[in-house]
């Protein structure tokens, strides 16, 4: 349980230190020219582009159920599939951070990072899905309020961190350290959900 709930700060910590701040910060400055209607503008497709994200996100988590076809998983299968699912995650972050270092500002550049929302907020959808389940799994009957109290508590420290390290982050070093910070949070998370051991379940 503690180990699941360490793994969700992480998980939810990396999800808004990569979205929240400073992406969005990055992408005001490249799509408005400074005057007032590109402000406009930018601030339009900015908030289309997140109402876009947002939409995708929930279609994904609620077809996650089908695609894990978790209710006939045993939880040694969800523990190994939660593992299985923190790859693709990593992966997409370091090619954001090598684009990062080879140039800033580019069009084809943005156009990377905006396909790399889209491909980890699908993953991140899955595991997040994946995380809910392995909680009631790991849960009893007794003492379900309490621990997933818990576990949504973490939730909630992870959103608050994350959120914080992507301000500061993308102030102190740009893209390049808010995407680094981000990719270890990843491997924070790919660590601790390696500890996951199956438990009694929900009785």
């Amino acid at each position: 349980m503690n180990w699941l709930s360490t793994t969700r700060v992480f998980l939810f910590g990396t999800r808004d230190l990569w979205f929240f701040v400073g992406i969005l910060i990055y992408f005001y400055a490249v799509l408005s020219d400074g005057t007032t209607e590109g402000n406009r503008a930018a601030f339009f497709m900015i908030g289309t582009f997140v109402a876009v994200w947002v939409i995708l996100y929930g279609l994904v988590q609620a077809n996650a159920p089908r695609i894990l076809r978790a209710k006939g998983r045993s939880e040694a299968d969800l523990i190994g599939a939660a593992r299985t699912w923190l790859g693709p995650r990593r992966s997409s972050g370091d090619a954001e951070i090598a684009a990062v270092t080879a140039t800033e500002q580019q069009l084809w550049f943005t156009l990377t990072l905006v396909i790399g929302l889209l491909i980890f907020g699908a993953v991140f959808a899955v595991n997040s899905s994946l995380h809910s389940y392995l909680i009631l799994t790991f849960t009893k009957a007794e003492r379900v309020t309490m621990d997933v109290g818990f576990y949504y508590m973490a939730n909630a420290g992870g959103r608050l961190a994350g959120t914080l390290l992507s301000g500061l982050t993308y102030q102190a070093g740009g893209l390049a350290l808010m995407l680094g910070t981000a990719a270890g949070m990843v491997a924070a998370s790919a660590i601790t959900v390696g500890f996951l051991k199956p438990e009694n379940g929900l009785k």
